[in-house]
C-alpha cells in the first residue's frame, strides 16, 4: 500500500505539472546535529510534491566524507518519492580526496564499535524526526565505509526495515548480534573487489545463515571496489574503478528491495 501511494503521488504530481498547476521539485536542507561532542551536518532531500508521510532512507557516505556524491544519492532517492538524509560520520566540513586522510578518519570511527554505531544512530534520529517520514518504514544504504556502517546498524537492531551495502566491507556479527537482526539485508558486491577477502565473505554469510537472517548477496562480474562512483578511478588506487553496468544494476536491485520491504 505504501509503495502504491508513493507511485500514485508521483504520477499525480507529474499530471499536474503538465497542466501548469504544480511542479514537482526536490528540496534540500542542511541539518546540523551533534554526537559525542562533535558537530555534524547532514543533507536532507525530499520532493515537495509528495504529500503526507512516506518511507525514509538514510544514506551513509564513503570514507571520503559527506561529499557531493552522497548528497546526489540522497536527491535521487527524493526524486523516487522517499525522504532521504545523507548523514555525516566525521564532522562538519570533513571531506577529503586523499586516501591516507580518508583511511585515518574511517579508522578512527571503526576502532570503537559503540561509537561507530552511535554516530550512525545520531543521523538516523535526524531522519526519524522529520515530519514527512513514516517512522515504521525506514531503510539505510551505504557506500564502501558506509556499507559496513549500515550493516553495523542492522547488527545493533536499529529500527530499520532493511539495509543496503554497496561495495562495503562485510564485518561478521557475533552470534548474539546475528540473532538480533530484524532488518532485511541486501549486499551489492563487486566480484573483483580485492579489498574483501573470500574468507571474510564466507564468515559473514555463515553468521547470517546460522541466524536465519533475510539477506541477499549479489556479485557483479568484473566490478571492483567503488563500482557505483563515476569518480572511483581518479584516486590513484587500482582496486577502485567505476563500472556503469554494475552501478545501474545495483541501483535497480535496491529499488526492487525497497518495493518489497516497504510493501510489508
Amino acid at each position: 500500500m505504501t509503495r502504491f501511494l508513493i507511485v500514485a503521488a508521483a504520477l499525480c504530481a507529474t499530471a499536474l505539472s503538465w497542466n501548469g498547476l504544480a511542479k514537482a521539485e526536490v528540496q534540500t536542507r542542511r541539518i546540523s546535529y551533534t554526537h559525542d561532542g562533535t558537530t555534524l551536518e547532514g543533507h536532507l532531500a525530499w520532493d515537495d510534491a509528495v504529500e503526507g508521510k512516506r518511507p525514509g532512507v538514510l544514506v551513509v557516505h564513503e570514507w571520503w566524507g559527506l561529499n557531493d556524491y552522497a548528497r546526489k544519492r540522497a536527491e535521487q532517492l527524493a526524486e523516487m518519492g522517499y525522504v532521504a538524509f545523507a548523514l555525516d560520520m566525521y564532522g562538519k566540513g570533513q571531506v577529503t580526496s586523499h586516501p591516507s586522510q580518508a583511511g585515518e578518519w574511517a579508522g578512527m570511527i571503526r576502532k570503537n564499535t559503540d561509537k561507530w554505531r552511535g554516530r550512525a544512530n545520531a543521523g538516523l534520529k535526524v531522519l526519524l524526526d522529520q515530519e514527512q517520514v513514516d517512522r515504521e518504514q525506514v531503510a539505510a544504504i551505504g557506500y564502501c565505509f558506509g556499507g559496513s556502517t549500515v550493516l553495523q546498524m542492522a547488527f545493533a537492531d536499529e529500527p530499520l526495515k532493511g539495509v543496503v551495502s554497496f561495495h562495503g566491507a562485510l564485518p561478521t556479527p557475533s552470534e548474539d548480534e546475528a540473532e538480533a537482526i530484524d532488518a532485511s539485508i541486501l549486499v551489492c558486491h563487486g566480484a573483483e573487489d580485492a579489498f574483501i577477502s573470500p574468507e571474510s565473505i564466507d564468515s559473514f554469510r555463515k553468521a547470517l545463515e546460522s541466524a536465519s537472517v533475510d539477506y541477499q548477496l549479489i556479485y557483479y562480474g568484473g566490478a571492483r571496489h567503488g563500482f557505483t562512483n563515476p569518480e572511483a578511478g581518479t584516486f590513484g588506487i587500482d582496486n577502485l574503478k567505476y563500472n556503469e553496468a554494475a552501478d545501474h544494476r545495483s541501483w535497480k536491485a535496491m529499488q526492487d528491495f525497497f518495493a518489497e520491504i516497504f510493501a510489508e
